[in-house]
């Protein structure tokens, strides 16, 4: 179960990161994210992701029999 949570942070950060600048081709850039905005967005995004990557690896154990 950890590491399925852990997967879907690792994509959805991604996925969150990649979409930062909320821009559509310039035709609507009167709606687009500042870049500020974009930043921000895209911090949360990679956070999100190293959480997800943290919490993947540190669920691995060296377990020899």
């Amino acid at each position: 179960m950890k590491t399925a949570i852990a997967s879907t942070m690792i994509v959805v950060g991604l996925m969150i990161a990649a979409g930062s600048a909320g821009d559509c081709d310039g035709q609507c850039m009167s709606e687009a994210n500042t870049m500020s905005e974009m930043l921000v967005i895209m911090m949360i995004g990679l956070t999100t992701s190293a959480v997800g990557a943290i919490l993947l690896l540190g669920g691995q154990t060296n377990q020899e029999s």
